[in-house]
């Protein structure tokens, strides 16, 4: 996984119109849970930038006033109008913890079918996968090469490394459309 450092600070109060103070001034409210305490904290909402809004994976460093955790990012609130970040989850994790996370999946390779005409079509982009931290990949590579007209890649196509995937083995994961030009054929 990939490291980003976010710096927080503990939270005095909490509740409702707390969290909505520190909203107003570009704060997010954050928790961090999985470990010994459960810990409430801030941060300014622009350290959120590169961690949001990438496919990548990352594994957060927080430093909240001094004290230092390992954590992933488990869920985010988005506010439903204009997208302000209302609130972050994260999982305090070790390098042993067993963890459940979505990996993103990188396409690799031309396939047969799009050299015929055909279009790609990547149905799913991500995939849960559950096991230790250390063992978590940055992303799952998977090559198109083989794919012909109307052929798919499923979930069951993925070996695994020393993690499970969470996802059933007929799902499909992209498939070479045959466009209409060529149905007729």
């Amino acid at each position: 996984m990939k490291k980003i450092e976010i710096v927080g600070y503990h939270r005095a109060n909490l509740g409702r119109s707390a969290s909505n103070t520190l909203r107003s001034e570009a704060l997010v409210p954050c928790v961090l849970y999985g470990g010994s305490e459960q810990v409430s904290f801030y941060s300014p909402m622009i350290l959120f930038r590169e961690l949001v809004y990438t496919p990548d994976v990352y594994e957060v460093t927080l430093n909240i006033e001094g004290d230092i955790y390992t954590a992933v990012l488990q869920a985010t609130q988005f506010h439903p109008v204009n997208d302000v970040m209302l609130h972050a989850d994260f999982l305090e994790i070790t390098p042993d913890k067993v963890i459940k996370i979505e990996v993103p999946i990188k396409l690799t390779g031309t396939s047969i079918g799009q050299t015929k005409g055909g279009k790609l079509n990547q149905s799913i982009r991500k995939l849960k996968v559950q096991g230790a931290a250390k063992d978590i990949p940055d992303f799952i590579e998977l090559s198109i090469s083989d794919l012909d007209l109307g052929k798919s890649i499923k979930v069951g196509a993925i070996i695994p490394g020393n993690y499970k995937i969470l996802a059933p083995a007929s799902v499909p994961i992209a498939e070479i459309a045959v466009p209409r030009a060529l149905r007729g054929k």
